[in-house]
Order: C-alpha cells, then sequence, then structure tokens
C-alpha cells in the first residue's frame, strides 16, 4: 500500500485536496471515483514531496503561453494518427528548444511509467494549467481525448491571438508616445538653451512665451535627473503599493471605470470566459469546475470578485444567466446569450457566439482605437514643436521690428 496525494473537485464543485492509500495509482483513482471526487492531479505521495524539494532548490523551466499552444496543436494533429506514446515522442525530438524538450520528455517518461497523460504533465504544473490538466482528464476518462485536445487546441490559439492583438494595440501608441516625449525633451534640454543665450545681451525684455520656455528648460537641463530619480522612486512605490490586497482592488476598480480601457477589460474578461466554458461544457466538463478554474486566471481583482460570486451563487443553486446580471460586470449581451442557451439546452453554442462577438467587437474598436491614436499623439507633438518654435522666432520678430524702427 502507498499514499498518493489527490486535487479534486467535489460534486458542489469545491477543491478538495488530500492523500489516499491504495496499491496502485489506479486504485486510488477507483477510490475517489467512488466518492464521487472529479481528479484534477494524483500523484505519489513520496514522489511529489520529492519533486517539490527538487523545484525549491532549482526553478524549472516552463513552457510560454506560445509553446504551450504550438505543443497542443503538433499533439492534436498527430494523436489523430499515432499513438499517445509515439506522439509525445515525435514533438519531444522535433522541438529545438532544450527545456521544452525537457519537459515533454518528461511527461512521455511518465506515460511510459503507465500513467495516464493528465498525471504525468502534474509533474509540470507550471507549463501545464490546471485548467488544461483537467480538460486532458476529461477527455482521457471519456475517451475522447483526440477531439478534445483539439478544441483546446483551437481554445489557445484564439487567447493566443486576442494577446497579440492587446500587445499591439499597446505598444503601437506607447513607443510613438515615448519617441514624441524624447524628442520634446531633447528638444528642451539641448537645443533650446543654446538658441536663447544669444538674447541674454539684447537688453529688451523677451516675450512671455519665450520666458516661460526659457524657464522650462532651465530647469530641465538642471533637473532632468532629478526628475528620472523621482519617476523611479515612484515607480517601485506604486509597484510596492499593489502587493497590498486593498490597494491593488481599488486600482482594478479604477480602471474599469476608465471610459476606454475598462471597456476593454470587461470585454475581454467576458470573451474568455464564455469561450473558455463552452469549450469546456462542449468536452461534457462540469460548469462548476470550469467556472473554478478559470476564476483563477483572472487578473483584475474586481473581476475575480466576481467571478467568485458566479461561483458561489451557483453551487448555490442558481442559473448561469441570473449569476452573470447579479455580477454587474458583464455585457447584457453575454447575459442575454447565457441565459437563452440555458434556456433552450445550447448553452456551449449560445457562449461560443457570444465569445465570437466580443472579440469582433475588441478588434473593430482597437482598430478604430489606434487609427485615431496616431495622428492625436502626432498633432500633440507637432503642437509642442510649434510652440518651442514659435518661443524662439518671437525674439527674432521683436528684434527685426526694432532695428526697422
Amino acid at each position: 500500500m502507498a499514499d498518493f496525494n489527490y486535487v479534486a473537485i467535489d460534486p458542489a464543485g469545491r477543491e478538495r485536496k488530500g492523500s489516499v492509500r491504495a496499491e496502485g495509482i489506479e486504485a486510488a483513482r477507483a477510490k475517489l471515483d467512488a466518492r464521487r471526487l472529479f481528479v484534477v492531479q494524483l500523484e505519489p505521495g513520496a514522489q511529489r514531496q520529492q519533486g517539490s524539494r527538487r523545484n525549491f532548490a532549482l526553478r524549472s523551466p516552463r513552457l510560454s503561453g506560445k509553446e504551450l499552444t504550438l505543443f497542443t496543436r503538433q499533439f492534436a494533429t498527430l494523436i489523430q494518427v499515432s499513438p499517445l506514446e509515439e506522439a509525445l515522442r515525435t514533438i519531444a525530438r522535433q522541438s529545438e528548444q532544450a527545456h521544452v524538450r525537457a519537459i515533454i520528455g518528461k511527461v512521455h517518461g511518465g506515460v511510459l511509467e503507465g500513467r495516464r497523460l493528465a498525471e504525468a504533465m502534474n509533474a509540470e504544473p507550471k507549463s501545464f494549467p490546471a485548467l488544461f490538466r483537467a480538460m486532458v482528464s476529461a477527455g482521457e476518462s471519456s475517451g475522447s481525448l483526440p477531439t478534445i485536445m483539439e478544441r483546446l487546441s483551437g481554445l489557445l490559439e484564439r487567447q493566443a491571438e486576442i494577446r497579440s492583438k492587446v500587445l499591439t494595440a499597446i505598444a503601437y501608441p506607447s513607443v510613438l508616445a515615448v519617441f514624441a516625449v524624447c524628442v520634446v525633451a531633447a528638444l528642451m534640454i539641448f537645443v533650446v538653451p543654446r538658441v536663447v543665450e544669444q538674447f541674454d545681451t539684447v537688453g529688451q525684455q523677451l516675450p512671455v512665451l519665450t520666458r516661460m520656455v526659457m524657464g522650462l528648460s532651465a530647469f530641465l537641463a538642471g533637473w532632468w535627473w532629478l526628475l528620472l530619480i523621482l519617476f523611479a522612486l515612484a515607480g517601485v512605490g506604486f509597484w510596492r503599493a499593489l502587493r497590498n490586497e486593498g490597494f491593488h482592488y481599488r486600482v482594478d476598480a479604477m480602471l474599469l471605470r476608465l471610459p476606454v480601457i475598462g471597456r476593454l477589460i470587461r470585454d475581454l474578461h467576458a470573451a474568455r470566459l464564455a469561450r473558455t466554458l463552452s469549450t469546456m461544457v462542449t468536452s461534457r466538463l462540469p460548469l462548476m469546475e470550469g467556472l473554478t478554474l478559470t476564476t483563477q486566471t483572472v487578473h483584475n481583482r474586481v473581476l475575480r470578485a466576481a467571478s467568485e460570486d458566479i461561483v458561489e451563487a451557483i453551487r448555490g443553486g442558481g442559473s448561469l444567466s441570473v449569476a452573470l446580471r447579479r455580477a454587474g460586470v458583464f455585457p447584457p449581451l453575454l447575459v442575454y446569450l447565457a441565459a437563452s442557451g440555458e434556456a433552450a439546452g445550447r448553452l456551449d453554442t449560445m457562449l461560443e457566439r457570444a465569445a465570437d462577438y466580443l472579440e469582433r467587437e475588441f478588434d473593430t474598436f482597437t482598430s478604430a482605437a489606434l487609427a485615431m491614436l496616431e495622428p492625436i499623439i502626432i498633432i500633440l507633438m507637432g503642437a509642442i514643436v510649434a510652440v518651442i518654435i514659435l518661443s524662439i522666432l518671437l525674439p527674432i520678430l521683436q528684434l527685426q521690428s526694432l532695428t526697422g524702427a
């Protein structure tokens, strides 16, 4: 008899952790099934402790989001035409990254030892998230692993596409704005002082605009290092303050109240929730388990609290649509389609349509925002540069008028 540590979901949707004694891993799984527990993680207790010590002593590498998406697509394709063990061996051999070969090789070794695929993936929890392992486990239990892996690869690819669009929407205007600030700072620190010092011996009072620009230029030229230190200290202080849950919650709530950013965050979260739940319902996974595992991946504290409230509401016997409506942070379309899906018995289809619509809305909105933001930044930069040039030209024109007089 040996001890096996497990992580499971009970019929009420709560996560359960503990250990069970059995002659083997299949016997342990049978005991947990008899308790009506859905197994998410199951492995020998001694091995788990050794793995924990090893991870504590040396932080092992992990699969990135892109690498996990590529692995899932390759595995979903190969498993259609080859055995599980051969598919893993092929992917491990063809990978160009050493850490990817090591991680997949470890999973392959676990399968060769007689473990189920989800159990072998438990040895690399940082590379294979709990939601991923739960869907793999459900596929193995139901005998539909190829179908579920195909759906899972589609889910990961769509999430990767959305992440790429988010990064593009953030990176392009950020780079443009930083470049504009650097150009203006260079003009104020290095160019303006060299030009306006020619007016010191004029003996005439300079225009107000010129004096303002000269004062700001002198301040930046003399104290730019202090401004950099203050900005760095402010950034570090803000980062440390985010470790406080109350402060982090207030910041996240403020972000949701912003006119543009708040809408993007809400729509992205709603689309991700809808698509993930649609995939899990289609794969015949319990709705409560899907919500519980999805909630753990939400970064915004306000949305995470709303998702946890939804879990508790459904656990108390409520419906998904009513819980979404009471949360008050989800788009009305998602609430309406969820209610329609529940009434018609097609919740997975309606959730998928809601995700498609919200993602299309995000694409349209970000494209329009980027199209407007670029000329706005250029116009602002041009206006600032025009003010600087005008502050230089005004004294010249004033001297010319005095000379002409």
